[in-house]
């Protein structure tokens, strides 16, 4: 009788470490193309096409394998520190203004250099094949 019981604990473990990664405060946020403002270096918004909001967070590090940790998580603002080996680490807040809009202040370490900014980022629709990472 025991068994199946420590089966059922075993396996549903994972499956809840996997759903407390996602912060409560972007539930309500999805996935698609995001216009982000606020980026170094551009002067023209950058349109990024994002599977997984909790991204947005390393934007410094896009396109990096970094691990995340949640730091803070409350309703409607969360906080990331995220590493991505010899490429840095920062740590990022994101303020959900609404589902379809946030606000990402981050700072850290890339390339050996400080960086630290705010970001602007507003979902402005789905994602298509022409929109994975463009500025416009």
């Amino acid at each position: 009788m025991r068994r199946p019981l420590i089966l059922a604990v075993a396996t549903a473990a994972p499956a809840a470490a996997f759903a407390a990664a996602q912060p409560a405060a972007l539930a309500q946020v999805t996935g698609g193309l995001w216009e982000i403002n606020g980026a170094p270096g551009s002067d023209a918004p950058v349109r990024q096409c994002v599977s997984d909001v909790l991204t947005l967070a390393q934007f410094e590090h896009r396109g990096q394998n970094c691990s995340r940790t949640v730091l803070k998580d409350g309703p409607s603002e969360t906080r990331i520190d995220y590493q991505c080996g010899a490429a840095g680490f920062g740590q990022s807040q994101i303020d959900v203004l609404t589902p379809r809009s946030l606000r990402i202040r981050t700072q850290g370490i890339s390339d050996q250099l400080p960086f630290n900014y705010v970001l602007q980022a507003r979902r402005v629709g789905e994602c298509t094949k022409t929109s994975s990472s463009t500025r416009h």
